[in-house]
């Protein structure tokens, strides 16, 4: 686990939701999170704009994740990619304490502790070189 991201990711906890949102004063949406994370935990990141809250394009994401040096593992990624619904992808950051994330219907950041009550379908380690 990549422990700057996962600190970078509890300590947004609390951050209200926005979709396209990418600070912590306006808001974020799951995209925004993982790119504010990663930018606080010292990594760069150019999240994607103009995608709409449902879609059912998850391979873009993969791409877009790769390109931000996350490598695909089968399981315990540093970045998990669910699926709450079938048009509805969701990033989480993967913590010791459970999954951060930004979750829309309770309009903030927040910690989900145990096991991820949606399937995942991706999952992605920061390649810290």
């Amino acid at each position: 686990m990549n422990a700057q991201l996962a600190r970078a990711a509890l300590d947004l906890v609390g951050v209200r939701y926005r979709l396209h949102g990418r600070d912590r004063d306006a808001g974020v949406d799951c995209v925004g999170l993982v790119a504010l994370a990663m930018r606080e935990a010292g990594y760069r990141a150019a999240p994607p704009t103009g995608y709409r809250l449902r879609h059912a394009d998850t391979d873009a994401l993969a791409r877009i994740a790769r390109q931000h040096g996350f490598i695909e593992v089968p399981g315990n990624g540093d970045l998990v990619l669910a699926l709450p619904n079938p048009v509805q992808p969701h990033l989480l950051v993967r913590t010791d304490q459970g999954f951060v994330h930004a979750h829309a219907g309770l309009r903030r950041v927040t910690l989900l502790a145990g096991d991820l009550p949606w399937p995942v379908a991706g999952e992605w380690r920061l390649d810290a070189r």
